[in-house]
């Protein structure tokens, strides 16, 4: 989330949309974003992979 630094409370939620340029019909992606909690505590919260792919490949 590049230039994004929401406030999210306690039991709220947050939805984010991006894209990305692969040079292939099919791929995946995974990552982790980092995290500040309410006392200053830094944590990190996993991505696991998902799939990337041309809206016509699959069905």
């Amino acid at each position: 989330m590049v230039g994004v630094q929401p406030l999210i409370a306690p039991g709220e939620e947050y939805q984010y949309t991006s894209g990305a340029i692969i040079e292939t019909p099919l791929g995946t992606m995974q990552g982790h974003y980092e995290m500040i909690d309410e006392n200053g505590v830094p944590f990190s919260i996993d991505i696991p992979v998902f799939r990337l792919a041309v809206p016509t490949l699959i069905h």
